[in-house]
C-alpha cells in the first residue's frame, strides 16, 4: 500500500478522523443495497425454484484507504471529491453460477427505481490483460436523510464461482510476490483465466442441456 506523501504524520492523521464518521452513511448505503439483493433472491427462488445468486460479500473501504487513493489518483482531500472520485467506499461483490446469470441481473438492476446503475465495466466481454474477468458495477442507493433523499454510490463486481476462484488466486499471488509476478507465473494465470472461461461455457452447456431434457420430460419443470 502506498505511504503517505502529504506535508506532515499529523496533517493525515487529522484527515483520517475527520473521514472516520463518513463510512456510516455508506454502511446504511449498502446494507439497504444488501437488503434489496437479498429480495431478488427470495422472489428468483420463490418463482423460479432457485436463485442464480452464489453468494454475497460486502465491505466498507477504510478511511486510511480511501485518503490514501486520493493521493494515489491525485484528487485534492475534500468530501466534495471523494464522493465524486471514489466510487468504491461501500463495496458488493455477488458471485452468480453462470455467466447469463450475471446480465440477468445486471438488466433486472438497470431497470429498478430505486436503484441507479452509473457506470457498467465489462470486463468479461472483454477481460483486463492478466486475463481478470468480471463486471463492474457503478450503482446509486438512494438514502432518506434529514435534509432529504441523497443517493451513496456503490460498487457491485459480479463474477462466476470460477471467476472468483481465479481473482482470489491471482489475488494471492499478486501480494505474495509483492505486487510483481515472475513473467512465467503471469503467463500461467492468464492460462488458468482461459480455462476458467472454458469451465464456464461447458457448465453454461451442460445447464442448458439439462434444461432441454427436463422440458421434454416435464413441460411444467423447465421454467429455470
Amino acid at each position: 500500500m502506498q505511504q503517505w506523501q502529504g506535508n506532515s504524520n499529523e496533517d493525515f492523521a487529522k484527515l483520517v478522523n475527520e473521514f472516520e464518521a463518513l463510512p456510516a452513511l455508506y454502511r446504511h448505503a449498502l446494507n439497504d443495497l444488501q437488503n434489496k439483493i437479498d429480495v431478488i433472491k427470495t422472489e428468483w427462488q420463490s418463482r423460479d425454484g432457485f436463485s442464480p445468486i452464489e453468494h454475497v460479500k460486502c465491505r466498507i473501504k477504510e478511511p486510511k484507504s480511501i485518503l490514501q487513493k486520493m493521493e494515489r489518483k491525485g484528487y485534492g482531500f475534500s468530501l466534495e471529491n471523494m464522493e465524486q472520485y471514489i466510487h468504491d467506499i461501500a463495496g458488493m461483490r455477488i458471485v452468480c453460477a453462470f455467466v447469463k446469470d450475471i446480465y440477468r441481473l445486471v438488466d433486472h438492476l438497470s431497470t429498478r427505481e430505486d436503484i441507479r446503475v452509473l457506470e457498467i465495466k465489462d470486463y468479461i466481454a472483454h477481460p483486463k490483460p492478466n486475463g481478470y474477468q468480471s463486471l463492474h458495477l457503478i450503482v446509486g442507493i438512494p438514502l432518506v436523510l434529514l435534509e432529504g433523499t441523497r443517493w451513496v454510490k456503490a460498487e457491485i463486481q459480479l463474477r462466476t464461482l470460477a471467476m472468483d476462484f481465479w481473482a482470489s488466486m491471482e489475488h494471492i499471488l499478486y501480494y505474495k510476490f509483492d505486487k510483481q509476478l515472475p513473467s512465467h507465473v503471469a503467463e500461467e494465470l492468464k492460462e488458468a483465466a482461459r480455462a476458467a472461461d472454458e469451465l464456464d461455457q461447458k457448465m453454461l452447456r451442460l445447464r442448458r442441456e439439462i434444461l432441454e431434457l427436463s422440458e421434454g420430460d416435464s413441460p411444467s419443470s423447465g421454467q429455470h
